[in-house]
């Protein structure tokens, strides 16, 4: 007998009691420690800024959705601990979609994703992966700011609320990959923004190179990259 395979879309991983419950702590739990968001407004930016890249490139509509899966939980591991997240990330939401059903070729294209997003020691393989860290990369603004106290700020507080516009441009026919910013400068300076990000943005020109893609960083209308 034929089994049929079951699709599992974004809005019912969305939905689930237990992602939600992870993805609220995992949140809390950086918060605590500091960090910038990663809750469900970090989840859903990544997930449509990765969909948005392939469905521009022309990838089929499934692959699509998948990298909007694996970029919604793609830090769902911080519900554990911050060392390693997307290994112990991978592991969490490999559990989750078998529960849900998924066919195990799919999880295997989304735990792999997860499990590479990080520049430390990450690799992009598929156009999935290499979505993922992009859009994952480029979600670096003051929204994302979470103390409240701006005498408290530390780099990473200071160089995201000193980003007031970001956006991933996709040039098909160009084949380009463009993070465009606008920064600041009288908040954080371009320097502090490479003295953090600099291994993000060579982990995005590979992940592009993945896509066929040249990467560009253009900060207030000037292409450094």
């Amino acid at each position: 007998m034929k089994v049929e395979r079951r699709q599992i879309t974004l809005d019912e991983v969305r939905r689930d009691p237990q992602v939600q419950a992870y993805i609220h702590q995992a949140n809390e739990n950086l918060k605590a420690l500091g960090y910038t968001e990663h809750g469900t407004r970090h989840a859903s930016l990544v997930a449509h800024i990765a969909g948005n890249i392939l469905e521009h490139l022309g990838y089929p509509r499934r692959t699509v959705e998948l990298a909007e899966i694996a970029a919604y939980l793609h830090d769902i591991g911080n519900v554990v601990h911050r060392e390693h997240h997307a290994m112990s990330g991978a592991l969490i939401a490999q559990d989750m979609l078998a529960r849900l059903g998924m066919p195990w070729d799919e999880i295997a294209l989304i735990i792999n994703a997860i499990g590479n997003h990080e520049e430390e020691r990450g690799f992009t393989s598929t156009p999935i992966s290499a979505a993922l860290v992009i859009a994952d990369k480029a979600d670096v603004h003051r929204s994302r700011v979470q103390q409240p106290d701006p005498a408290k700020h530390d780099i990473h507080d200071r160089v995201n609320f000193a980003v007031n516009h970001s956006f991933v441009r996709v040039d098909a026919e160009k084949r380009t990959i463009a993070l465009e910013l606008t920064i600041d400068t009288t908040i954080a300076s371009v320097m502090e923004y490479f003295e953090i990000f600099l291994s993000r943005m060579l982990m995005c020109r590979q992940a592009a190179e993945t896509l066929d893609c040249r990467f560009e960083l253009i900060v207030n209308d000037v292409r450094l990259y």
